[in-house]
């Protein structure tokens, strides 16, 4: 599904896992954040919140809260802590609880620049949380959203087989009819897992 009026960046991100361990260059970091920072929020309220690490020592308190599954993360020469609050931001009707919406927004500007980079970024569900934010000092009033591996291009030697499929599979996305309505809703469709 390639059109060459969609942004080059949206086309070509993908949560690839085969990262090298060399270090990123503090421009390149400061250059992510800055994107991520420039995305729209709720009456301005920017709730996003982020934590770069890039030492040994606290690299190895992320590593450590790893699942299983995330292993290939662990060589990640920096992670960013995606952090907010419901206080940061609009509280709407029906839940509209606008700070997880917004920091969405602003990770997915940092993952574009990533891309632009020639950078790797990951975000993961996989790690403990409260294990995570205790390491780092972070308090229960403050939501760990997720954590972005962040890497150059590396080896896929060291992927288990399932990641190193995953990793050169075509990108999968659900039909375009399955997930956008004209006009109508539909809750039955919509329910669709597929």
């Amino acid at each position: 599904m390639k059109s060459k009026e969609i942004l080059s960046e949206i086309e070509q991100r993908r949560a690839y896992r085969a990262l090298a361990e060399k270090p990123i260059e503090q421009d390149v970091l400061d250059r992510l954040l800055s994107a991520a920072v420039l995305a729209p929020s709720c009456m301005n309220k920017q709730p996003w919140r982020f934590l770069l690490v890039t030492e040994d020592a606290e690299r190895e308190k992320v590593a450590d809260s790893l699942t299983r599954g995330n292993y290939w993360a662990k060589k990640a020469p920096a992670y960013v802590l995606v952090i907010t609050s419901l206080e940061l931001d609009c509280k709407l009707p029906r839940n509209r609880e606008y700070a997880l919406f917004d920091t969405g927004m602003a990770v997915m500007n940092l993952l574009l620049q990533a891309t632009k980079e020639g950078l790797y970024a990951h975000p993961m569900a996989g790690f403990d949380a409260d294990k995570l934010a205790e390491s780092m000092g972070i308090f229960d009033e403050f939501i760990l959203v997720t954590v972005i591996a962040l890497g150059w291009p590396g080896s896929t030697e060291s992927l288990g087989e399932q990641h190193l499929t995953m990793e050169s599979a075509p990108r999968d996305r659900k039909p375009i009819e399955s997930v956008v309505f004209k006009n109508k809703w539909d809750n039955d469709k919509a329910k669709k897992v597929q």
